[in-house]
This record gives structure tokens, C-alpha cells and sequence, in this order.
């Protein structure tokens, strides 16, 4: 471990794992170190036995749940877009190859008391039972408008400047009532607040068109694809690239501390008396903890079941979205998967309820999205506190990533990745792919 390497990572989440393989792939030297003896901090996947122990105590769950080791149950379970930044990234470092995945059934919201399909594209809209005649035309020409804008073409702008128009304004020009705002904003373009409506609209329309062609792209039920066996095999795939390219990974290394000059500069990792030193280091909220500040916290309800959610057309996998205005509370997001991905026995399904929490009771705040469930073999709450980075990285030479939050999607996620990767290297990751590969390694 007595070595110099040109950047440290500390902590195997998904987050850490990226981008010690992006790095690895650029030809630094990295050395990736856990506390922990497995892969995943936060973002891990556990076997049935393992989870009962995390929130029960014991390790002997009920057998009438079936066999510990068909459970993957995934601790920030996320859904990535097809066409999406994540997907992207696999493809541009190739590892692709070492996962398989499954096309998601189906992708929903919740409104006016009932689960509807979300319609994105202008023939669905105008399909929807979720708008009545007229806002369908309404709504179907605003999504042709979408369909056909095109960033480099002013004639697709219809004299609207997208950089400095807000997307309140947009809206109001073709006349959409408020729940119709409400789905297109939260469940299409996923913002996770009301606050891009008082922005520039450019994100909100490049983010519609990505959910539609991510749709389009395998013309399933959804714009989102799962990995077969749950996110548990993405840390260790990029694990497996990183060490392709020279990366070292140590795992169970207690006490991993960041050691700094008098300049306050990182210049190495110590673990158990030895110390590996290095240009910079890179860690998630947890290694770091008093250059990083609570933003909130994340409320979330893991559910098994035996059935998949009622009224989502018996979709073994799918996402669906509370908006804010349906709950009266900041955006629900409920995840279901199921054997259909291999990520429990055959017969079993498992459901996510997460929201980012405003009170010390899950139980109570998660309740709209839980009674949508129906009837759960066995439930779990928890909580766990959001931390984003307070430091100067070009004074100390860490950079921390934030904490996930409580969307059951990767686009926050890889932002922040994408981020953090520019930061550390000074230039830009050119994702400009075929993303044909993509599509080989993904079931319909």
C-alpha cells in the first residue's frame, strides 16, 4: 500500500465506482479502498438475510419468503433511461459486457386519486384518460412542438428562445391546465420540484425528449431498463474496468483516514499503519464528514410483496410518480421489481416508497404511496440524512460526491458523476456514442 497514486477513491458506491473506472480508463493510477467487506456503500444490494438483519436484528427471516439468496434487494433502487446519460457512460467504457438488462413494464402517476400511464408522445396524449377533449389538443400540440425542436435549428424554435423563455412561460402559450403541468413536469421531464417552471426551459424540453426516445428506443412499456439481478452488479462492473485498466481495489480497510499537509492539501490515505499518498482523493460524504453539510433526508419504505401494484397492468417492474400537487407534499416515488429482473424468488415482487422526508415519521409521510401498494408480506422504514460537499476542491484537493436522493431514476445521479469528472480532470467526458451496444445487452 506504501505507494504514490495519482488519485484515491474511498467507498465502492455506485458514484465512486464510475468514476474510478472513468479515471483507470484515462490512465491514471487509482487505488480504490472500502471500509466495508462489500461492494456498494450506500447503494449496495442485499440477500434476504442480510436485509432482515439490517433492519430486524435477526438473520432468520421467514421461509415461507422463499430463499435468501434469490433477493437482491437494492438500497437506492434507481431505474436508468435508455437514452440516458448513465446508459452513456456503460457504453462509452464498455462495460456493457459484464451486465444484462431487462426493458421496465411500465411507467405510471399518480393523479386525481387513480394510477394513469404516462403518455409522452402527442398519439398517447391524445389517448390519455388523464385529460379531457380539449386539453388532449392542447396537450398533443405542445408534445409535436417538443417532438420536433431541435437545438441547432431555429425554424423548430417558433421564435421562442429557450435559454432565456421560462418554462412557465412555454407552458402558457399552449394554454395546459395545472395537473396537466403537474405529470408533464414530474413524471416526463422528472423534475423533483415546481422550481423549473421559473427556468429557462431549454432542460425541461431536452429532458421530454429524452423520456420519448427513450421510450422509442426498444418500444416498451417504459423509457427506463434495469440490470438482471439488480443494481448490486453495477459497483462491481466498473470495479472490473478499473482494475482492467490498473486500478487497485482494497476492501474491509478500516479507519480509512485522509491525511493533509500543513497547506491543508490531501496528500494520501492511512489504513492500519500504513499510508498510500496521492494528488487527490475522492470519497463519498461519509469519509469526509466535516467538510460536507445535512441538506435533508430521505424517507423510504421497502415493501415485499406478492403481486405486482395494482392498476399498473400487472407490471412486473415499473416506476410510478406522485407528483407534488397529488400528495400535498414534496414529489412520491414508488419502484417495483420483481423475479422478472432476478431480484427475488419466483412469485415475489419488490416495492420502493421513497420521498424526500420533512417530518421524523416515514411511516405517516410515505402512507399515500404505501396505500397504492395493496397487501405487503413484510415492510421496512427507514431513513437516511442527504449531505452535498462544503469544501474548496481546489484548495484540498478532495472531492466529495452528494448523498442520492429519493428519485427512483439515475438522471440526478450521473449529473452529479459527470460533474465531479470534469472537476478532477478539467475537461468534459465526450459521451458521443452508438448506443447500439446498449440495445445487445438488453432483453425487450
Amino acid at each position: 500500500m506504501d505507494e504514490e497514486y495519482d488519485v484515491i477513491v474511498l467507498g465502492t458506491g455506485l458514484k465512486e465506482c464510475i468514476l474510478s473506472g472513468l479515471l483507470s480508463v484515462d490512465g491514471l493510477k487509482v487505488l480504490h479502498m472500502d471500509k466495508n467487506d462489500y461492494y456498494g456503500g450506500e447503494s449496495t444490494s442485499l440477500s434476504l438475510n442480510q436485509l432482515w438483519k439490517r433492519f430486524k436484528g435477526s438473520d432468520t427471516p421467514p421461509e415461507s419468503l422463499g430463499s435468501s439468496r434469490e433477493f437482491n434487494v437494492d438500497m437506492v433502487p434507481k431505474f436508468m433511461m435508455a437514452n440516458g446519460t448513465l446508459v452513456r457512460v456503460l457504453i462509452h467504457t464498455d462495460v456493457t459486457k459484464y451486465l444484462n438488462f431487462k426493458v421496465v413494464d411500465g411507467s405510471f402517476v399518480y393523479n386525481k386519486g387513480k394510477i394513469y400511464k404516462v403518455p409522452a408522445t402527442d398519439v398517447e396524449a391524445l389517448k390519455s384518460p388523464l385529460m379531457g377533449l380539449f386539453e388532449k389538443r392542447r396537450a398533443r400540440k405542445f408534445f409535436i412542438y417538443v417532438q420536433d425542436f431541435e437545438e441547432d435549428d431555429p425554424k423548430s424554435h417558433e421564435g421562442l428562445d429557450l435559454h432565456t423563455v421560462t418554462t412557465r412561460e412555454i407552458i402558457s402559450k399552449y394554454g395546459l391546465e395545472d395537473d396537466t403541468i403537474d405529470f408533464i413536469g414530474h413524471a416526463l421531464a422528472l423534475h423533483v420540484d415546481d422550481k423549473y417552471l421559473d427556468e429557462p426551459a431549454m432542460e425541461f424540453v431536452k429532458r421530454m425528449k429524452l423520456y420519448a426516445e427513450s421510450l422509442a428506443r426498444f418500444n416498451g412499456g417504459s423509457p427506463y431498463i434495469y440490470p438482471m439481478y439488480g443494481l448490486g452488479e453495477l459497483p462491481q462492473a466498473f470495479a472490473r474496468l478499473s482494475a482492467v485498466y490498473g486500478g487497485t481495489y482494497m476492501l474491509d480497510k478500516p479507519d480509512c483516514k485522509v491525511e493533509f499537509d500543513e497547506d491543508g492539501k490531501a496528500i494520501g490515505v492511512s489504513s492500519e499503519g500504513e499510508t498510500a499518498k496521492c494528488k487527490k482523493v475522492v470519497c463519498d460524504p461519509s469519509y469526509l464528514p466535516d467538510k460536507v453539510e445535512k441538506i435533508g433526508k430521505v424517507a423510504r419504505a421497502m415493501c415485499i410483496m406478492s403481486h405486482p401494484i395494482p392498476n399498473t397492468n400487472d407490471s412486473h417492474s415499473a416506476q410510478v410518480i406522485l407528483p407534488q400537487k397529488a400528495v400535498n407534499q414534496i414529489c412520491m416515488y414508488l419502484f417495483c421489481c420483481s423475479y422478472s429482473h432476478n431480484v427475488a424468488p419466483k412469485g415475489k415482487y419488490i416495492a420502493f416508497v421513497t420521498t424526500e422526508a420533512e417530518t421524523d415519521n416515514p411511516e405517516e409521510e410515505l402512507k399515500p404511496g404505501i396505500d397504492l401498494l395493496g397487501p405487503v408480506d413484510e415492510i421496512f422504514f427507514d431513513t437516511y440524512d442527504r449531505y452535498v460537499p462544503t469544501n474548496n476542491h481546489g484548495e484540498d484537493n478532495c472531492f466529495i460526491s452528494m448523498s442520492y436522493d429519493a428519485t427512483t431514476h439515475f438522471e440526478s445521479t450521473v449529473k452529479d458523476v459527470l460533474a465531479m469528472y470534469t472537476m478532477i480532470t478539467g475537461k468534459s467526458l465526450d459521451l458521443s456514442v452508438d448506443l447500439s451496444a446498449a440495445s445487445a445487452a438488453t432483453e425487450q
